[in-house]
């Protein structure tokens, strides 16, 4: 449910804070916000913490697509794409460095270490570029232009 994180988010607090203040678990939230449809209690704990009624939460669809508009559904989308390429380059610098400290001490006569180094920087970098990439030729905006081209119209 979008809107249960747009309104946690415009409060600024985490997760962690939502479950705090609502008696709900964290990972209550984290599938509420996955979408999973909640529980009717968990419905009643959300709208006494945001101080809304619980019937605007169970009308959550038509609400949605009022309340949240296509920027900000990219917003997120793009935030969890973001958040995606952060893990993925801490994994690779922790286990990476493990590497380099096991070869050092196993074998400091020849770096073995920088091939898994070289390779999985290859994906990272790839990663890197489509999250990023102000370029990105074939993305939703580039596609939606070839619609609307095909159909003679705009969309």
């Amino acid at each position: 449910m979008l809107m249960i994180k747009k309104l946690r988010l415009q409060r600024g607090w985490s997760q962690s804070d939502l479950a705090e203040f609502s008696g709900l678990s964290s990972r209550t939230i984290q599938r509420v916000e996955r979408g999973e449809k909640p529980s009717l209690e968990t419905l009643k704990c959300l709208a006494a913490v945001f101080d809304l009624d619980i019937a605007e939460f169970q009308q959550e669809d038509s609400m949605s697509e009022k309340n949240i508009s296509m920027e900000e559904r990219r917003a997120f989308e793009q935030v969890q794409h973001e958040k995606g390429f952060y893990r993925h380059l801490i994994m690779y610098v922790i286990i990476i460095a493990f590497l380099f400290a096991l070869n050092l001490i196993t074998e400091p006569g020849y770096i073995w270490a920088k091939w898994p180094a070289m390779g999985w920087g290859l994906g990272i970098l790839i990663h890197g570029i489509r999250i990023f990439s102000p370029l990105q030729m074939f993305g939703p905006e580039w596609e939606k232009r070839q619609i609307e081209k095909k159909l003679g119209r705009k969309l």
